[in-house]
C-alpha cells in the first residue's frame, strides 16, 4: 500500500513538473514568439561578445531580454507598470526581480546616474577653447525632430513620436530616461536601436559624410584651439547648469548631474568622488540598466510591425543628425574669412556619441590627408552632442510629458 501511494505520488510529481516547466510553454499559444525572442537575444549577445558591438550596455541589454522571455521566470511583469504607472497595489505580491531592478529607470534615477559618470569622464575644453561648436552639436539634434514628424506620418502617437525621434541624439541614457516617462512600452525596441546605432557609427557616418562634402572641403586644415583655463572649466559647467535649468526646467535632470560629474573632474579637490563615479558607480548602474531595459523587450512587445517601423526610423533620425551637423558647417563657411573656416566633417560629431564619433571624423579627415588632424576639433561638437540631446529631450519632455 505504502509502495502504490509512493509510485502514485511520484508520477504526479513528476507530471507536475512537465506541466509547469517553461519547455510546456513553448508548444502552447505563442510560445513561438518566445523562442524567437530567445534567439534574438543570443543574437545580440554574440554581436556584444564577438563583435564587440557596445559590449557593456549590449550585452546586459541581451541578457535581460533572454530572461524576460523565458516562460515561467517570472521575473518582470509589464502589466505593474501597465499605462505608464507605477501599480504599487499589486506590486509587493507579484513582483519578481527584474521588476525591482526596473523602478530606477521608471523612476528616472539610473540615466541620470550615468550621466554623472559621463561629466566626469567628459573634456568639455574643446567647446570651450571653440564656442561655435555649440551650433554644431544643436545642428545634429536635426535628426530627433525630422524623424518625430516622420514618426507622426506612419501614424505613431506624439508621445511615441518623441521618444522615436530621440533616437537621433545617438544617446543611450537620454532615449531611455524619455522613453520611460514618454511612452515606457517602447522602451525595448528604442534602447536596442539607440545602442546599436551607436555600436555602428563607423559604419553609418562615412558614407554620409563623404557624400555631403567635397574633396577640397575634406582637406581643409583648421588652427590649433587655444589652452583652457582651469577657471574655465570649473565655471563652464555651474553656468550651463544654471542657465539651461532656468530656461528649460524639464532637462535639469540629465543636465544637472552632467555638469556636477563634470564639476567633480575639474575642480580637483575630490579625486576620490570623481574616480568613483567615472568607475564603480557607472558600472553598478550600467549592469542594472540594462538587465532591465533590457527585461521590457518581451515578445508582445517586441514582435510586431511597430518594432519595425521604430528601427527603420532610428537609422533615419541617425543619419539626418549626422547630416545637420555636415551641412552647417559647410553654411557657416560661406561666411568664414580664409583660414578660419570649418572642416564640415566635424560636424558630424554632433551626436553625441562619445568619443567615437569624433574619432570617425578624425579617420576620415586622415583618409583624405594623412597630416590632418581634427580629433580635438572634433570633440567640440562631440560634447556639445550631449547637452544638446540632453536639451532636446528637456524639450520634448516639456511639450508631450
Amino acid at each position: 500500500m505504502m509502495t502504490l501511494f509512493s509510485d502514485n505520488f511520484i508520477i504526479e510529481s513528476l507530471v507536475k513538473f512537465v506541466e509547469t516547466s517553461g519547455f510546456m510553454a513553448f508548444f502552447e499559444g505563442e510560445g513561438w514568439k518566445c523562442i524567437v525572442m530567445i534567439a534574438l537575444a543570443c543574437f545580440l549577445l554574440y554581436l556584444a561578445i564577438k563583435k564587440q558591438f557596445e559590449p557593456l550596455l549590449l550585452l546586459p541589454i541581451a541578457f535581460g531580454m533572454l530572461l524576460t522571455n523565458l516562460p515561467g521566470a517570472e521575473m518582470f511583469h509589464s502589466e505593474l507598470f501597465a499605462g505608464g504607472h507605477v501599480h504599487w497595489d499589486i506590486f509587493v505580491d507579484k513582483a519578481g526581480l527584474i521588476d525591482y531592478l526596473y523602478l530606477g529607470v521608471k523612476l528616472g534615477i539610473y540615466p541620470c546616474l550615468i550621466f554623472v559618470g559621463v561629466g566626469a569622464m567628459t573634456d568639455f575644453g574643446p567647446l570651450i577653447a571653440n564656442p561655435k561648436s555649440f551650433l554644431l552639436g544643436a545642428a545634429a539634434q536635426l535628426g530627433i525632430f525630422a524623424t518625430f514628424l516622420g514618426a507622426y506620418a506612419l501614424g505613431f502617437a506624439p508621445n511615441e513620436c518623441g521618444s522615436i525621434g530621440i533616437i537621433g541624439g545617438a544617446d543611450g541614457p537620454t532615449s531611455i530616461f524619455l522613453t520611460a516617462r514618454l511612452a515606457p512600452e517602447l522602451l525595448g525596441p528604442i534602447a536596442i536601436a539607440a545602442y546599436s546605432y551607436m555600436a555602428l557609427v563607423p559604419v553609418i557616418q562615412p558614407p554620409i559624410m563623404k557624400a555631403l562634402t567635397t574633396k577640397s572641403e575634406r582637406l581643409i586644415k583648421m588652427s590649433q584651439l587655444r589652452q583652457v583655463s582651469k577657471t574655465e572649466k570649473i565655471l563652464f559647467p555651474v553656468i550651463i547648469s544654471i542657465v539651461i535649468s532656468l530656461l528649460l526646467p524639464s532637462a535639469a535632470p540629465l543636465v544637472g548631474c552632467l555638469m556636477l560629474g563634470n564639476l567633480m573632474k575639474e575642480c580637483g579637490v575630490v579625486d576620490r568622488l570623481s574616480k568613483t563615479v567615472q568607475n564603480e558607480l557607472m558600472n553598478i548602474v550600467v549592469i542594472f540598466l540594462g538587465i532591465s531595459v533590457g527585461a521590457t523587450a518581451t515578445a508582445a512587445s517586441f514582435l510586431n510591425l511597430r518594432t519595425l517601423f521604430i528601427l527603420a526610423l532610428g537609422i533615419i533620425a541617425f543619419s539626418f543628425g549626422s547630416a545637420g551637423g555636415v551641412l552647417l558647417a559647410k553654411f557657416m563657411n560661406l561666411f568664414a574669412k580664409e583660414g578660419n573656416k570649418i572642416n564640415p566633417l566635424i560636424g558630424s560629431a554632433g551626436v553625441s556619441a562619445v568619443p567615437m564619433a569624433a574619432r570617425v571624423s578624425q579617420t576620415v579627415g586622415q583618409k583624405e590627408n594623412p597630416s590632418n588632424f581634427l580629433l580635438m576639433h572634433a570633440m567640440g561638437p562631440n560634447v556639445a552632442g550631449v547637452v544638446g540631446s540632453a536639451v532636446a529631450a528637456g524639450i520634448l519632455l516639456a511639450f508631450l510629458g
